[in-house]
Order: structure tokens, then sequence, then C-alpha cells
């Protein structure tokens, strides 16, 4: 049941009779070896552990099991109980998240494309591991035939097992502690396309969040670590903040397809003022530049690209620590929980292999070094660089809702000897919004 979350374009697909894809993923017998062919084996020497793990784990099993279901019509006919409408617009499915070292998550995922008229989508997602955490997501998108489209996004969360273990770049997973926290964020976004793979994302909004000590197995709160002198009360921990944001990226790719050999730049930019604290206010941006090569001109794509983030105080306050700049969770170096470095500026480098699993999954696996410092990168140094190894398969038929499946770990710095301190498990639907 958690593979609908992302599959509505996908199961629509599979109603109509087509050839079977080429679930492993190779050319035909007795085609010549192509540059290409030899190129894709340095990610698979550079990473083998992982790739072997993908290889003989992943990829073939799921690649047997998903043409069987395929053949027999099952995606097909599971697709039909969840959506409903005359043209199967709509739906609700169960969904269920477990990011280990975290409470799970259980709830529900409603979509309705075309809701009253076309081009008018609603996204309703709720979920809850009793009334300590609870969250709740309304989306609302308009679609233009230009492409452009208008979101209207609000997200609510009350939980209490947020993790925090000081800042900079030398801090350490046994100083690991717990925050609840109340948040808020509603804000709306304005999407033009440049060209198919490239965009500008425009949006404003309000943010707000409350902060206290958190619980979560036998892990000390974020006080009590303070009481014994782990590391200090994290700035804007006392207060919280209520602020109006405004944020804005853009994207370039040089690819025609979402596959292909090119090259990716993303620069991005978020101001917010605080409406309840006179003198508080922040400035994030950074910006990632990446080389893209398609091994074989079918998604299997070898990829490296580096990124920066800085994040600087507009007043006299200090910035609040959970709008620093930060590493771990979906986006760099996942081998880390969310929110396990946090500092004023970060720097990451990251090689990652994908590569299709079906027609709305995808592999990968990847490795990266980087980590988090002070102002404007002031102290980076390469022996204070981090290492983090991921293997996963995520879906891609939806930009709402992702289904997730992660194995990743993380290091200390090469200065504390780089041995493996962080391990990190993912399975389930998590929100895309």
């Amino acid at each position: 049941m958690l593979l609908l979350v992302t599959l509505a374009p996908a199961f629509a697909l599979a109603e109509e009779k087509r050839p079977l894809p080429d679930y492993d993923g190779r050319a035909g017998r007795g085609q010549p070896t192509r540059p290409k062919d030899v190129a894709l084996w340095v990610p698979r020497v550079v990473l083998y552990p992982l790739y072997f793990t993908s290889e003989y784990l992943i990829r073939r099993p799921l690649g047997f099991l998903i043409g069987g279901a395929e053949r027999i019509g099952l995606p097909a006919a599971v697709y039909d109980f969840f959506a409903f409408g005359p043209n199967h617009t709509a739906g609700i499915v169960p969904l269920f998240f477990l990011d280990f070292g975290f409470n799970p998550s259980a709830g529900l995922y409603f979509w309705w494309d075309d809701a009253g008229f076309k081009g008018h989508d609603v996204r309703l997602r709720g979920a809850t591991w009793g009334k300590d955490w609870v969250t709740g997501t309304a989306t609302e998108r308009f679609r233009f035939a230009s492409g452009a489209a208008l979101t209207l996004t609000g997200t609510a969360t009350h939980r209490p097992d947020y993790v925090f273990y000081g800042t900079g770049s030398e801090s350490l997973e046994r100083d690991r502690s717990r925050f609840g926290a109340d948040l808020v964020d509603v804000h709306a976004e304005w999407l033009a396309p440049l060209r198919v793979t490239s965009s500008i994302e425009t949006s404003i909004g309000y943010r707000g969040a409350h902060f206290r000590d958190g619980n979560f197995d036998e892990d000390p709160s974020v006080r009590e670590s303070v009481a014994r002198g782990v590391f200090g009360l994290p700035d804007g921990y006392t207060k919280g903040f209520h602020a109006a944001f405004a944020r804005a990226r853009l994207k370039l790719d040089s690819r025609k397809a979402y596959k292909g050999t090119g090259a990716r730049l993303e620069l991005e930019a978020e101001q917010g003022l605080a409406t309840d604290q006179a003198s508080l206010g922040w400035l994030r941006y950074g910006a990632s530049f990446g080389g893209l090569l398609d091994l074989d001109d079918s998604g299997r794509i070898v990829s490296l690209s580096v990124a920066a983030q800085f994040a600087d105080r507009l007043g006299d306050q200090p910035v609040p620590f959970t709008e620093l700049a930060t590493l771990g969770g979906n986006d760099w170096m996942p081998g880390y929980r969310p929110g396990r470095l946090r500092g004023r500026s970060a720097a990451v480098a990251t090689l990652r292999y994908s590569w299709p699993i079906w027609i709305w999954l995808h592999g990968s696996m990847q490795a990266a070094v980087g980590n988090v410092y002070g102002e404007h990168l002031r102290d980076f140094d390469v022996e204070q660089l981090r290492f983090s190894g991921a293997l996963g398969i995520e879906s891609h038929g939806s930009s709402d809702s992702v289904l997730q499946v992660l194995f990743g770990f993380g290091t200390r710095t090469f200065k504390q000897g780089g041995a493996p301190e962080a391990l990190r498990i993912v399975f389930g639907a998590r929100s895309g919004f």
C-alpha cells in the first residue's frame, strides 16, 4: 500500500498494453562494447560494496518481482482499489514512514487532480504517532498551459524527537540530544519554466517555531546536555521566532530531458525577518554545480557535484539554530540523520550513480565528503571533512510525496580518525512538497 503514494501517474500507464520493459537495464548480447560501457565500471569499483548490494540484493530481485507483478496486472488492480473518479484523478492511500532514530509516523495521503476544473490540483496529507507527534499539510496547485504553476502550501507540525548535536564541524554522535518543536510554514510559490529542465521559483510566506525539551529513547534533552557542558544553548531556543520570508531558486540545466549528459547549476537564496523580535533576521543562500554523464543514454547516470551553503544574520541577534546551514537528511550527505550537522556555512562534494528500476522508481548510490564551518567557510580545512555513503531507492512519479528506501552511514572528521559513527535506515513514504 505504501507504493501507491506516488503511483497515480504511473499506474495509469500500467493499464495500457505495452511490451515488457528491460528491467535488467542491459542492452542485448552480442553488441559491441562502447566507451560508456567501460566507464560504467568506474563508479562500480569506487563504490563496490554499495554496488554489490544494489545489484544482487536490490535491483535484480526488484526487477523479477516488478516484472511478475506487471504480467499479472497487479499494479493496475491495486491502483483501481485506491483511486476513484471517472478517470482515476483522485484517491486516498495509507502512509507509513520510518527513519530509525526517530519516532515513526502513520497517516493518510489524498490527491485530486483537476479538482473542479482542469489544472487545479489538491493534496492533503496527515500523519501522527500519538498526541505528541502530529503533522498535517495542505497544498493547492494551479497549473497553466505555459507550464507555470502557482502553489499554496500550509504545514503544521508538533513533534518531540528532533535532534541537536551542537554546531560546528567537530560535533560528535555521542552528543546527540533531543528537542521538541511546534512548527508552522505557510507560503505561496510561483514556478516559471525556462525550458524542460530549467526553471525559476519564487515564494513568500510565514514561518513560526517554538522549541522545548524533547525526548526519544534514553537520549538527554537539549537543556540536560547544556547543563552538563556538552554545548551551549542553541541560538533562538528560548524564544523561538515568528518570521516572514521570501525565497528564490534558479535551476539551469543544459539537458533537454531529465536523463542524458549535461551540466546543472542551482542558485538559491532566502531572506527571513522576524515579526516579533527587533533586529532578528537572516539571509540563507547557496549554490550547487554538477556534471552528469549518461552512460548508455537510458538513464544510468554518473554525476559529480559541489555545493556550498551560507547563513548570515541581518540584525544584532544570531541566526536561529534551525535556520543555519544544515547537512544530513534527504538532500546533502544523506548518510546522516536530518539536522546532524549545523553551522554558519557548509561545503559538500558528491559522487552519485543512479539507474532506472521501473517506470516510476530509480536507485542510487552516492559518496560525499563535506562538513559545516564558521561564517563564510572561515575555518575550512580538508582534515575537517566527513564522509557520507548511501544506497537508496526512490520514486519519481510525484513531486508531492516520495516513496523512499535508504541505507547510509556517516563518519567522524578525517582529523578525528574518519571512523563510521552514524547509521541511517529509512523506509516509507515521505513528504516531497
